[in-house]
Formats: structure tokens, sequence, C-alpha cells
């Protein structure tokens, strides 16, 4: 990092660490910090705080640089502690507290007194967090429960009561897309997970591929193999990572053959974990044909969630799977580029590919 300029050092690209600051993205939080030469203060790119000028900003790989820099830690998002900012470890808290009442319907008020909130502040930071309120959580859960008793032989009946509904009608009415969604979807860090992976060579530079049993789960590019290693190690961080380069072949092979367009999305099997609302935009991103953009504000009206551009942004930007999820056809409302997690230029790269073939 040069600390005179305000210029990333080479591991960072200033359109995705700037976009990940505008979309507070707590999915790049550890990979670097922003800091605001104005305030002399360093944070997490998921800050809560009013975002400052891009023309104040610098980039650091770590929070050391930025001290070494003469910048001080924020006391609001706490960048230094590696359990997240204090508001995340509110929001885990009720988590936990909801996983261990799933059986009960626990009020938002009820909820707020537990972890200590008042019930607004914990609404808008659990839902900013989670993607969901904390009702639409507990039923989303309790419909995992209900497939997986359904699984194991129970009756409707049965399933219906033991996932926590009490009556058929309320499982019905809250059951929407949610039947559909694989158990453990909102599990963090991929605590049980066993992903298999590969890096093979691709027309946009080195790729890796993983996937669990179920799917590929992690598609990233890069200009070198550790650091794509390191990038899954960083989102799967409490998973099992195995390189199995020859069992991971054909699925490696589908997905550079997306870059050529001699398969579909759908030839390639996903396990993406998510919250309900990201799953949504990555299914909408999916519909975008290829040769074609969206703005973040079209796949929101597409959504029924016309003023959600910013958390349709914020989705974006977590997706793990580039390509098989094409997050690369969504652009800025200008008509601009807009950032990319594996780098705009790349995105450029990818959407002349798609425009040509089309």
């Amino acid at each position: 990092m040069n600390a005179t300029t305000g210029e990333p050092g080479p591991g960072l690209d200033p359109l995705v660490c700037w976009d990940a600051v505008l979309a507070r993205d707590r999915g790049r939080d550890g990979h670097f910090v922003y800091a605001v030469r104005t305030t002399g203060i360093y944070c997490r790119p998921s800050c809560p705080a009013r975002r400052p000028r891009r023309a104040h900003v610098s980039f650091f790989e770590h929070f050391d640089a930025a001290e070494g820099a003469g910048y001080r830690a924020c006391l609001r998002c706490d960048p230094r502690s590696r359990e997240g900012a204090p508001a995340d470890r509110v929001v885990r808290r009720a988590l936990r507290y909801l996983e261990g009442h799933l059986d009960e319907r626990v009020s938002l008020a009820r909820l707020a007194d537990e972890v200590g909130l008042s019930p607004s502040h914990l609404q808008r930071n659990f839902t900013a967090r989670v993607g969901v309120s904390p009702k639409a959580y507990q039923d989303t859960r309790r419909l995992q429960r209900f497939r997986e008793r359904i699984r194991q032989g129970d009756t409707v009946s049965r399933a219906t009561f033991e996932a926590g509904f009490d009556s058929s009608r309320s499982l019905y009415e809250r059951a929407g897309d949610g039947l559909g969604m694989t158990p453990g979807s909102y599990r963090r860090g991929g605590a049980g997970l066993r992903v298999r992976y590969a890096v093979v060579d691709s027309p946009l530079g080195r790729m890796l591929v993983g996937a669990t049993s179920k799917g590929v789960c992690a598609v990233s590019l890069g200009d070198e193999e550790q650091a794509l290693e390191r990038e899954l190690e960083g989102d799967f961080p409490e998973a099992e990572l195995v390189r199995d380069c020859e069992g991971m072949r054909d699925w490696a092979e589908a997905v550079v053959a997306e870059i050529s367009g001699k398969l579909s999305g759908d030839a390639v099997p996903l396990d993406l974990q998510g919250t309900v609302f990201q799953l949504r935009v990555w299914k909408a991103l999916g519909e975008i044909p290829a040769g074609e953009t969206r703005s973040y504000g079209e796949v929101a009206a597409a959504l029924g969630r016309p003023t959600a551009s910013r958390a349709v942004a914020g989705a974006c930007a977590r997706n793990r799977a580039a390509l098989v999820v094409p997050c690369h056809r969504v652009v800025r409302a200008t008509g601009e580029l807009g950032g990319y997690r594996w780098g705009t230029e790349r995105k450029r790269k990818l959407l002349e590919l798609e425009q040509g073939k089309a």
C-alpha cells in the first residue's frame, strides 16, 4: 500500500474495494480495511458509518498497515476484532437464540430483550446482516426442519408440529419458495462441509472450482493459485478443504466451457449457501440472457423490491460462484461496469465475449 498516494497494493483492486464499501459487504471483511484521511480512522468494509468521499479513502490489506500509516481503528465497527463488529456479534447471539427456540414463536420484543437491543435496532441490524427479518428467518428454519422430518419418514402432520408450526395452514401460508431451499443455507463458514476443489487454466486466468457432494459452491478467478486457495479458505473457514484435481475434472471443465458458451448455466449443479434474498438475486442473475446486462435497479424491480438496488449490489458482491452465477451481467444504471470481485478487466472481457457470441 502506498500511504502517500492512497493507491492500494497489487493485491487489491480499488474498484472492487470501493464497491464493497458502497455495498457494506460483510463478505469482504477481513480481506482489507479502508481508511479516511479526513477523520484519521480506518474501518472494515461493512462499517455502518456514513460513507466518505472516494477522494478521501485509501485501502490497506491489513489493519496493521493502516495503523502503521497513522490511522486508528473505528470504535463502531471494531475492525481489529476477529469476531466481527459489535452489531455482528449481537446478531450472532440472536441467531443462536432463535436456533435454540425453533419450536416456539419468539417475538421481536422478546428477542431484543435477550440480546440487549431495542426491537427497532435489532430488526434493522438483523435484516441487514442476515437478509431477512427475525420472523422470516424463523419461518425459513421451520420449513427446513419440516423437510428434514419428511425425509426421515414422518407423516406430514407430525412433521408440521415437530417443525414448530401450530397448524398445516400456517405451514402452507409460509412455505412459498422456502421448501426449495437446501438445509443449512444459513450455516456460517461452511461448518460441517467437505469442499473438494481444483485449480485449472481458463481464458480469464487461473480458475478455482470448489464443490460439495451436491454441486459447485465456489468459482473464483485470479492470477495466482495460492491467492485463490486463500480466498477459498476465507470463504469457508470452518469447512474441510480437499484438493482433488482428478475428481473435480468434469465440473471444472464444465465451468470453463461456460466462458466459451458451450453449455448453459443449468449444466453445472450448484450448492450455494446464502440468505433467502441472496438466493433470489442469484437466481435472477441466471435468468439474464448471455450478451445482455441489467442495472442493479432493474434486478431489484424484477424481484418486486424496486428500492433494494443497494441490497442487490451487496448480493452480487457476496456471490462466490463466478460465471455460473453471472453477476458480471449487472452494471451501474449509468452503463458503467462497476466493480467485480475478480477484477473489472475480467468483467469487461466476459461481457465482450458474451456480446460477441450473441
